[in-house]
């Protein structure tokens, strides 16, 4: 191809990120895609009190998130939910909010506020896998015990395959994604288990009791159940996950 051909090309491309970047560069938006990173679907009120505007203002951005193909909506009789598009809008936002620098957020206004920040750094969902402190420990004892490398990406060991077979906790390898990925945590400044992995990892965690969610965020916190799971087969300290 030509550099003319090259450059057409790029140009090409080039509305469409407009497009795409203006979609995000709304203060609202922003609240209303970082709130649904929980992987679970919302009612325009639920995100209208989250983002703190009128439910007819939330309804107008909603349509847009929609259209712009970042969210998709389903409707149960009279209510209108809305969810992330797919994983790969889920790890877009993740990778933005982790390109904020440290301290440049606005700081916690109440004490509540303060203490739901400090939840949501200890232990989190994004989207369908576990991130914060608690995202982190679960990755660094994997890769420590040669269960996942990180040294060439993101990628199970057979010995990691073999670990989540023993802890029954299914690898359900099908479609595009990959099995394993890495995706940069917002509050650690790392990166943290993502893809079939991490979603099945989350899922199994929730399910079986080892992390409950809390609050209305996307925080989670590791029971007493959890903790001795957790040591049991990652050997990861119950002070770290507190």
């Amino acid at each position: 191809m030509t550099t003319t051909g090259r450059r057409a090309s790029r140009d090409a491309q080039a509305p469409g990120l407009a497009r795409l970047a203006a979609l995000i560069a709304d203060e609202t938006r922003a609240a209303c895609l970082l709130a649904l990173l929980d992987g679970r679907a919302w009612t325009a009120g639920e995100l209208a009190r989250h983002a703190g505007v009128a439910a007819s203002t939330v309804s107008e951005h909603l349509g847009k998130l929609v259209a712009g193909g970042l969210l998709t909506e389903e409707r149960q009789g009279r209510h209108r939910y809305v969810r992330l598009a797919d994983a790969r809008v889920a790890q877009l936002v993740e990778d933005l909010a982790a390109q904020v620098a440290p301290g440049t957020a606005e700081p916690p206004r109440t004490l509540a506020k303060a203490g739901a920040g400090a939840a949501m750094a200890r232990g989190r969902t994004c989207y369908d896998h576990l991130a914060g402190r608690l995202g982190i420990a679960v990755t660094d004892a994997l890769t420590e015990r040669r269960l996942l490398r990180q040294d060439t990406g993101f990628a199970l060991t057979d010995a990691g395959l073999d670990w989540f077979a023993a802890a029954g906790i299914g690898l359900a390898r099908t479609g595009r994604r990959p099995l394993a990925r890495g995706c940069l945590d917002w509050t650690e400044r790392r990166p943290h288990l993502a893809g079939v992995a991490g979603a099945a990892l989350c899922r199994h965690a929730l399910d079986a009791g080892w992390c409950v969610r809390i609050g209305s965020e996307r925080a989670v916190k590791v029971t007493d159940l959890g903790e001795r799971m957790l040591s049991q087969l990652l050997g990861i300290a119950p002070t770290a996950l507190r």
